[in-house]
């Protein structure tokens, strides 16, 4: 699989904005027959099970898959700022498991990283996970053990927040971006789950592009209609770059937090690992047009992987909205004092140049028997190579205290860096400010660095980590603590 290729970028495009990290849901077809979803005591059951799935199209054999509800991507979970999400785990593979909520500010024991934060759940058994939702936004929820097996096999889904009052869109779209590396008879490629090659190399990359488990997604859309389309990469190691054909996309928020609203260049957008945007997307074009989503492949290749489908009535309204008002506000904070704030460089080595470069290794870094060798470590993070959920910690910083780590990239490939339980504000170079959205996952380019501040106002035991998941499971990941 060629190298990734990153475009270039600039401070009010989306090509800047996301590469630095940068209602209704549109179902998986596998989705669409499910039951209600299962409660008891007030939870949301969800079971974490191997099902099927027709992801290259109804005429060809279907693929075995690991899923919530057996299905992929699990089932969109909504709920309101300010309310409470009561979700039981019932574990029903073959091997452990676990849930993490990607990009919550939540309370650190419902975080869901194994040995961490909680044990594992074992086959059979069951977690509870309660906590309020203090952010409205696009999130999503994997799983945070074995990572790189677990979530190609499909184990995730969508966690959308809608904002207290509802906004002003004709349609909300969730848009769950995968990318699958299968065999000729369409399953998944287990082989390679271990491949040294994937874990010293940009990580393990698929053939097939999806989104929502389609090869190339239908939206049905009106003239004049404004979308809300929420875009989630949960791709192992893909970084998307995405284009939109003939159409204005406003850029409203970045990785769940509301942005300043800016135009996105070209409506180019691109997505690392983790990574999500919300954009709003005007239906400008007359009935019966069409147009698409694509993504670059990095070998110079554009693919379709969803088509807008207009309808050939009558328009929505005479004539398109005007430019849109900010979302509402999540309660982060106004400022951060960066004159007091804790300091750390924070270097990224290793590679499958750079073997020799690993030093100090981390304790219990990987369980025997999944993964890759914990002989064979090849990432480093601060001159250390872990899994992130056992060994001392990174740092360790009082609640309330401002961070600021430098992330260098010493290496030939992205990293994907992501900071569990916080959001953080992107510096400009000289430290004279920052870019105008949060962010929880940066893509950090190769020779590079990326310098980032957040305040640590989130007490307990977090993770941070490459999410090139392969570079997370064989040496970049560490955890720190806020006391």
């Amino acid at each position: 699989m060629p190298q990734q290729r990153l475009l270039p970028l600039n401070r009010r495009q989306i090509v800047h904005g996301l590469a630095a990290v940068l209602t209704s849901v549109v179902l998986p077809p596998a989705a669409v027959s499910q039951p209600a979803p299962a409660k008891a005591d007030g939870f949301r059951l969800l079971r974490a099970a191997k099902g099927s799935i027709r992801l290259r199209g109804i005429e060809r054999p279907e693929t075995a898959i690991w899923g919530y509800d057996r299905q992929v991507p699990g089932p969109a979970l909504r709920l309101r700022r300010g309310e409470e999400l009561k979700v039981r785990l019932i574990n029903e593979l073959p091997e452990p498991t676990v849930i993490h909520w990607h990009g919550l500010r939540l309370p650190n024991a419902m975080d869901g990283v194994p040995h961490l934060t909680q044990e594992p759940v074992e086959p059979g058994k069951s977690f509870d996970y309660r906590f309020t939702v203090p952010d409205a936004g696009t999130y999503w929820y994997h799983s945070h053990l074995y990572s790189s097996e677990q979530l190609e096999r499909g184990l995730y889904g969508p966690l959308i927040v809608d904002e207290p009052v509802p906004v002003d869109v004709d349609r909300d779209l969730v848009l769950v971006l995968d990318d699958w590396r299968l065999g000729e008879d369409g399953a998944v490629h287990e082989a390679s789950f271990r491949s040294f090659h994937d874990a010293a190399h940009a990580g393990r990359l698929g053939r097939l592009l999806t989104v929502n488990s389609r090869e190339v997604l239908p939206i049905p859309v009106r003239s004049n209609e404004r979308l809300r389309l929420r875009f989630i990469n949960a791709a192992n190691a893909r970084v998307f770059p995405l284009r939109i054909e003939g159409h204005s996309a406003w850029v409203m928020a970045v990785d769940g937090q509301p942005a300043e609203p800016f135009l996105a260049r070209d409506s180019r957008m691109m997505l690392g690992p983790g990574s999500r945007v919300d954009l709003f997307l005007d239906a400008t074009l007359d009935p019966g047009a069409t147009a698409q989503i694509l993504a670059d492949t990095g070998n110079g290749e554009d693919v379709a992987i969803a088509r807008l489908v207009y309808d050939a009535g009558a328009k929505v309204r005479p004539a398109p909205r005007g430019e849109p008002k900010p979302l509402p506000a999540n309660p982060l904070p106004a400022r951060i004092d960066l004159k007091s704030a804790f300091r750390l460089e924070v270097p990224l080595e290793g590679g499958a140049m750079s073997r020799m470069m690993m030093g100090r290794m981390r304790e219990g870094a990987t369980i025997p028997g999944h993964g890759i060798d914990p002989s064979a470590r090849v990432w480093t993070m601060a001159g250390f190579a872990s899994s992130g959920h056992h060994g001392p910690s990174l740092f360790s910083v009082k609640r309330d205290r401002p961070v600021m780590l430098a992330f260098q990239n010493n290496t030939a490939f992205p990293h994907a860096m992501h900071l569990h339980g916080h959001h953080f504000r992107l510096l400009d170079n000289l430290d004279d400010g920052w870019k105008p959205f949060w962010l929880d996952t940066v893509v950090v380019n190769p020779r590079q660095t990326a310098r980032i501040a957040f305040v640590a106002d989130n007490p307990g035991k977090w993770m941070i980590h490459c999410h090139m998941l392969e570079h997370q499971e064989t040496g970049m990941a560490a955890w720190f603590e806020v006391a």
